[in-house]
């Protein structure tokens, strides 16, 4: 389906009519009525209407079924209204043009009702006006020469799978129309730049040979598992008839995974439904990342007898790297230097990206140091943020919190880790993606999760999350009552920690004895959100050490993207002794010196228990001592009690609990 929009100067304007608010509705109904009438006796396959007048400029949107003689069409369209127009402007537009003009046309009474012509044409399915849509780009061909297409091929290291494809294009010349789609297109690359510009110089090379009759593409993003409307989807290819649809389909190469999550499935054959039986009204480009061999192998199952051409960046070195480093030398109108090839390292393979970013980085130090030297002694204000101490609030009281050396060793270096991935970034280097996701080990009252919060908020005042929520669950808020209802339990509840972190406690407590149960689809589904939102969710398990390590093992994808592993160790007597005194000292109470020493002696002995609480046994001690505290005083003479007295924690006020002491069974028989 093509979309025009049509500009022109009116030849004759009444001028005496022209400020007259009547003549010129009388002119709209006379035009709105031509219009209808135009429409019903001679097109049969395409729709003319008026969209605006003004200032002597007349527009006319277009919607046509299929490529016809637009300007003949035009001329009898423009000839039967009455409206002669000198220096006519034809212009290929996107869907949203087409429907502004549409509404346009609706509000000064040129048609009826634009959504009837909308329904009619099936464009209200992915207008989103009423109901559901899906969410989709568009963009128009930009018109290239030959060779300015080779070229630009040339510029993203192409050649050895783009530069004959593009030879077989150009073969013969341009057909004298277009017959369908002898192959489609899977691209490879893990480069948005180098994506972005392969998919549009190729649609320029098919467009100038007739291989697509619409200049206009669509493009949009899968996830893996993602589900969406296949009606919507179909809709958007029926629109995109003549021209291309472009399928970003954004998977990982998951290489210790057995086989695809049934959700993952679900998606790509969704996918080729559509692709498949639009395949010769629609010209379809799966872009998959570089190494993702089994997402890949997915959609070749499902494509039936649809041939593809892969495109992948090559990897150069030697002389090759040389040459691309001085075609981008060339470009920047800079001369090279031996610092320039110094950066490439012997027998090592780079793509485009990565010379791109080995030049950017020479070329930013050439203008301070060579051709602007004046500048040469200012410090990269990124080496500032490198050094700098992570900012907020919620960092401040991590440090502040009582142990947990080890915890925030490892999360000093998650923080760190994140924080380099954004300058690579910066400095236009591959920016990795690790999984963000986290384990943290320890007994009951370690601070797990305090500790989970603070971190929430330190990923989001550094820039690292963009909300910093803490959403906390357990079993019973994932696994369903009934058969599909865990899978889609479990996805709300990572929609609602997007910007944040799903902080899952007890989260051994998924693992069932017996395989298929709804813990295990559980588990399965959180497996798949995680990949799913790898860079805008932090996922943190919690619990007891070795029930963690059992629930590690139920899923060897888990274990995978789990990039940290933080454990909490139990505290010794003597951190017990200050995390006692910050609780006391927060509530407004202070210990006197014996105090502590019998709370120091209490919490020796009870660390050795199985059962110990850490940081709650020392907040159930404590209110134990402010009850036995008030029992004291209340022997007073209510005018004798001092403040000093009622804020003070005496050592008589701490009784030692009952120790439980667990026996070991006797052998044999007793005397």
């Amino acid at each position: 389906m093509l979309f025009y929009k049509i500009e022109g100067s009116l030849v004759k304007i009444d001028a005496e009519n022209e400020d007259s608010r009547k003549a010129h509705r009388a002119n709209v109904r006379r035009i709105a009525i031509k219009s209808d009438e135009f429409n019903e006796k001679f097109c049969r396959d395409s729709f003319f209407f008026v969209s605006n007048s003004s200032d002597g400029i007349l527009t006319v949107g277009v919607i046509a079924e299929r490529q016809g003689k637009i300007r003949e069409t035009l001329k009898a369209y423009l000839k039967h209204i009455e409206c002669e127009l000198a220096d006519i402007v034809v212009t290929e537009i996107t869907f949203n043009s087409i429907q502004n003009l549409l509404c346009s046309a609706d509000r000064q009474d040129y048609i009826a009702d634009d959504e009837e012509v909308m329904e009619k044409y099936g464009l209200d399915k992915i207008s989103g006006r009423r109901g559901r849509s899906i969410d989709f780009g568009e963009n128009i061909i930009d018109e290239r020469s030959q060779s300015e297409v080779f070229s630009n091929a040339e510029k993203y290291l192409l050649n050895k799978t783009f530069l004959p494809e593009l030879g077989r294009i150009y073969a013969g010349g341009a057909s004298s129309k277009p017959y369908g789609h002898p192959v489609h297109y899977i691209l490879q690359t893990d480069d948005r730049d180098t994506r972005r510009e392969a998919y549009k110089t190729l649609l320029q090379a098919l467009y100038a040979n007739n291989r697509l009759s619409s200049k206009r593409y669509s493009f949009l993003d899968f996830k893996p598992g993602e589900s969406f409307s296949v009606m919507m989807y179909d809709a958007l290819y029926k629109v995109c008839s003549g021209g291309a649809v472009v399928v970003r389909y954004l998977a990982n190469d998951d290489s210790e995974d057995n086989g695809f999550a049934s959700s993952e499935r679900d998606t790509v054959e969704n996918i080729c439904e559509v692709a498949r039986r639009y395949r010769n009204q629609v010209l379809t480009v799966i872009c998959l990342p570089r190494e993702c061999k089994k997402a890949k192998s997915l959609f070749y199952e499902n494509l039936g007898t649809m041939t593809f051409v892969e495109i992948q960046e090559d990897f150069v070195d030697g002389e090759q790297a040389g040459s691309f480093l001085k075609m981008l030398a060339k470009e920047n109108k800079v001369r090279t230097d031996k610092a320039l090839f110094a950066k490439l390292e012997i027998d090592k393979g780079y793509l485009a990206p990565d010379l791109r970013a080995i030049f950017d980085e020479w070329y930013n130090n050439k203008l301070k140091t060579a051709i602007y030297p004046q500048y040469k002694d200012l410090k990269i204000a990124k080496q500032e943020v490198v050094k700098a101490t992570p900012k907020g609030s919620a960092y401040d009281e991590l440090q502040d919190m009582i142990g947990l050396k080890e915890a925030k060793s490892v999360i000093q270096k998650a923080l760190n880790y994140y924080k380099m991935q954004k300058l690579y970034e910066e400095k236009g280097l591959k920016r990795d993606t690790p999984a963000m996701h986290m384990v943290f080990k320890g007994n009951p009252g370690t601070a797990k999760t305090t500790a989970a919060r603070l971190f929430a908020r330190i990923m989001k005042d550094n820039g690292l999350l963009s909300k910093g929520q803490l959403v906390e669950v357990g079993r019973g808020d994932l696994v369903g009552k009934y058969v599909g209802w865990t899978a889609q339990t479990v996805q709300s509840k990572f929609k609602a920690a997007i910007g944040g972190v799903l902080f899952i406690d007890e989260a051994y407590s998924l693992v069932d004895d017996r395989s298929g149960s709804f813990g295990d689809e559980a588990i399965n589904t959180i497996v798949q959100e995680m990949e799913n939102h790898r860079e805008d969710v932090v996922v943190i398990f919690a619990g007891y050490p070795d029930e963690m390590e059992k629930f590690l093992q139920k899923n060897p994808g888990l274990r995978s993207r789990i990039a940290f592993h933080v454990p909490f160790e139990d505290y010794d007597a003597d951190e017990l002794c200050k995390i006692a005194a910050l609780i006391g000292k927060n509530k407004g109470i202070s210990l006197e010196y014996a105090a502590l020493q019998k709370l120091g002696t209490i919490f020796e002995t009870a660390r050795k228990q199985s059962d110990f609480g850490n940081g709650r046994y020392v907040r159930n001690v404590l209110e134990q001592a402010k009850m036995n505290q008030a029992s004291r005083l209340l022997e007073y003479d209510f005018d004798d009690i001092t403040t000093e007295e009622i804020t003070t924690i005496k050592a008589v006020d701490i009784v030692i609990p009952e120790i439980k002491i667990e026996s070991k069974p006797k052998i044999g028989f007793a005397c």
